[in-house]
């Protein structure tokens, strides 16, 4: 999951920035899951 968007070094600076990045790795990971049903239901 993290080497598709380039997530390959954790960063431990500082718990909000961390947990920010975490949440849109997250949000990124869901979306590249989705994408086919994403695609299916756009065209």
């Amino acid at each position: 999951m993290k080497r598709q968007f380039g997530y390959t070094k954790v960063r431990y600076r500082g718990l909000a920035k961390n947990t920010a990045r975490l949440y849109t790795l997250f949000a990124l990971s869901n979306l590249w899951m989705v994408r086919q049903q994403l695609l299916a239901t756009a065209g």
